[in-house]
């Protein structure tokens, strides 16, 4: 199973063992080469890069969310309509919290990136092995801290609502995107809505970690390319199944005017 991948057996991508790198599971990480074959004048940069985006471990303190982060959480919070004001704080102040941690993985991260760029007399693919050394460190931690949070999660809310807290945290895309699939192909099989819905949910938990709207939507837009290939493949004309789509959302309008 993939990092955030459903349990689904469906069209998945291999990854080399040693993208492996989370204890709590696999994760997307770079494929290049395994660590072990990293020529050594490259390492120092590349434990640079890993010991600046050390994040915050067990027995850390975490950071306070700001009030940004809270009201944030609130609205996403919001529409769960829990009845226990004391329940509604506590999942208001994990999903707060959670922001507040990646905050210091993406900061650590782009720190270390930055370092590594500013190294005097390191070669290309120095500088280039020391930066993908810190996104894949990033991702590792990201991966640690999803796994947990959705955790804490499940010890107040249900499925159906830890589902609201995912799509709240970016954007509603997934109900959104699924749906305009659905009314773009109609005669679309059961198994290839399946797929499509499995790639979106694996698109939305890794959104859930990126540190903004740009990053979000990236991650989204990088799975509709592979879903949007996957159904041409399938004999599907996307250009024209969204021309006859608003075709017909035109002719109701028409109609009524």
């Amino acid at each position: 199973m993939d990092a955030y991948g459903p349990k689904p057996r469906l069209v998945r991508e291999k990854h080399p063992p040693w993208t492996q790198l989370s204890r709590l599971g696999p994760v997307f990480v770079s494929q290049g080469p395994a660590p072990a074959m990293i020529p050594r004048p490259l390492r120092r940069l590349c434990l640079l890069a890993a010991v600046l985006v050390l994040p915050l471990r067990a027995g850390e303190a975490t950071p306070s969310p700001d009030p940004a982060l809270l009201q944030r959480a609130e609205k996403i919070v919001a529409p769960l309509s829990l009845a226990d004001p004391a329940q509604n704080l506590r999942v208001r102040d994990q999903v707060a919290a959670q922001y507040a941690a990646l905050r210091v993985v993406h900061e650590a991260r782009d720190a270390a990136i930055q370092a590594a760029r500013k190294q005097d007399g390191a070669d290309k693919a120095a500088i280039n092995a020391a930066v993908q050394s810190a996104r894949d460190t990033a991702t590792a931690r990201q991966c640690e801290l999803h796994y947990a949070f959705l955790a804490r999660l499940a010890a107040d809310l249900s499925s159906a609502q830890i589902e609201k807290i995912k799509d709240g945290m970016t954007y509603g895309v997934l109900p959104n995107t699924y749906r305009v699939y659905q009314e773009m192909l109609p005669d679309l099989k059961p198994e290839q809505s399946a797929q499509i819905l499995a790639w979106l949910t694996e698109a939305r938990e890794h959104a859930m970690d990126a540190g903004s709207s740009q990053e979000k939507h990236a991650w989204f837009g990088k799975y509709k390319g592979r879903i949007n290939n996957y159904l041409s493949k399938a004999g599907y004309d996307m250009k024209k199944a969204e021309r006859d789509m608003f075709a017909r959302k035109k002719t109701p309008e028409a109609a009524s005017n």
